[in-house]
């Protein structure tokens, strides 16, 4: 696969993706674990900043919902650019770290760690650098640690949605 097409596999992955980290964010905040996501946390600071003065609550919903779903299918769509075919390993070593990237529990491994990646270059970079919220390990409460679970859960997503586009059939 050329990085064209890797890029819509896992532009693909990131949208549907971000259904999964949705369904579990949904789910979380159901129980009271989880009370606003970023993507209305950053509507929330350009509202702040009055650049949503003529937005009503409404659009300013379907705002965050488009910023969330956008998001998260640009970040899948970078992981696929990214992934290459691994070539033959370097070492027995290498081998075995490598994994077999035609088993889909290694594709969901990856992709976990690519979310919880994605966290980290948001949650403790980008949001608190534009003052959405302060940066995780400023925070006293358990939440702060609930979007590296719900990313991990993401990327998991990702990792098999993409597999399952990608994989080369016999």
């Amino acid at each position: 696969m050329d990085v064209k097409e890797r890029a819509l596999a896992g532009a693909l992955g990131g949208f549907a993706g971000t259904f999964v980290l949705s369904g579990l964010r949904w789910a979380l905040a159901s129980m009271g674990a989880v009370f606003t996501t970023a993507p209305e946390q950053v509507v929330a600071r350009a509202e702040e900043l009055g650049l949503l003065d003529r937005f009503s609550p409404a659009a300013r919903k379907a705002l965050a919902v488009a910023a969330h779903f956008a998001y998260g299918t640009v970040v899948g769509m970078v992981f696929g650019a990214l992934r290459s075919d691994p070539g033959e390993p370097e070492s027995d070593t290498a081998a075995e770290l490598q994994g077999d990237r035609d088993d889909p529990q290694t594709e969901a491994a990856v992709g976990a760690a690519l979310g919880v990646l994605s966290w980290g270059a948001g949650w403790a970079g980008w949001l608190p650098i534009v003052g959405v919220h302060p940066a995780p390990w400023t925070q006293k409460t358990p939440r702060a640690l609930l979007p590296v679970l719900d990313h991990a859960v993401f990327g998991a997503a990702w990792g098999l949605i993409y597999w399952l586009l990608t994989r080369r059939r016999a």
